[in-house]
């Protein structure tokens, strides 16, 4: 998908949804191969198990990846001027990550133009994983 370069969003606005998922142990463990993140917490079940988990559950920066891709697939990489998330629950076995994003505020900051974004990550089921705020150069 490319980016829409055309008029910026107005205030308020919502911006297309990323989903991804389900999350499944084949995709949680390609990321931490891709990663380099092994933690056993997200590939071995019976580490989860003995550390009184229910079951392994998905890197936090594989939902964070999830969730950047609202700005950058509506905006570019190149218009993205700063990204951060706060991580609120976890992602587990079998859950779809969904994302959604809003247009907060348009200001100005060092004589350029900029929009922030206001994101959350939810589960299929509305549980909330993550919420992320985004600025993006207008365009």
């Amino acid at each position: 998908m490319t980016p829409d370069q055309g008029i910026d969003p107005i205030v308020g606005e919502d911006l297309p949804e990323v989903r991804f998922g389900p999350i499944t142990r084949t995709v949680l463990a390609l990321y931490a191969g891709a990663s380099g993140d092994h933690n056993p917490a997200h590939i071995d079940l019976d580490f989860a198990k003995q550390a009184g988990l229910p079951d392994v559950f998905a890197h936090g920066m594989l939902s964070f990846g999830v969730l950047a891709q609202v700005a950058t697939r509506r905006f570019g990489i190149e218009r993205l001027r700063s990204f951060g998330a706060r991580f609120v629950s976890v992602t587990q076995v079998h859950d779809e990550i969904i994302c959604t994003g809003q247009v907060t505020e348009r200001f100005e900051r060092d004589g350029e133009a900029l929009l922030r974004l206001s994101l959350a990550a939810t589960t299929q089921d509305g549980r909330q994983t993550l919420t992320g705020e985004a600025v993006i150069a207008a365009a």
